[in-house]
């Protein structure tokens, strides 16, 4: 088994997991998924304060390292497509540039347009 880049996973666009990435990246940004993890930090210091039960503080420690976890998973692929696409725009400017200098216009001027989106934009 090979492991690919993750923004190369998926030959037709986004595959479910980059959707479900994307949106759980957009959720951990946002100032409701802050309370939570406040939330989460105080009752993990309340249980230790209180002296409850080993189990109780445990179950604090485990959900606050299962978190941890997930956001370190998320934060990685996030990367690795940003990256991904930074690579691709940069690739496609040297190779328009390049041809701009040799005084030619081929498949790198749609290649860059394509890399920087505006076909979208129209």
């Amino acid at each position: 088994m090979t492991v690919r880049h993750p923004a190369e996973r998926s030959r037709h666009g986004r595959g479910p997991f980059e959707h479900l990435a994307e949106a759980a990246s957009n959720f951990t940004g946002s100032p409701l998924f802050y309370l939570i993890c406040t939330l989460l930090v105080a009752a993990f210091v309340i249980v230790h304060a209180l002296g409850l039960p080993l189990s109780a503080q445990l179950a604090a420690g485990d959900a606050m390292t299962a978190v941890t976890l997930l956001l370190i998973a998320l934060l990685k692929n996030s990367e690795r497509r940003a990256e991904h696409a930074i690579q691709r725009k940069l690739d496609a400017i040297a190779s328009a540039v390049l041809e701009q200098l040799q005084g030619e216009k081929r498949q790198a001027e749609e290649d860059l347009e394509q890399a920087i989106g505006l076909e979208e934009k129209t």
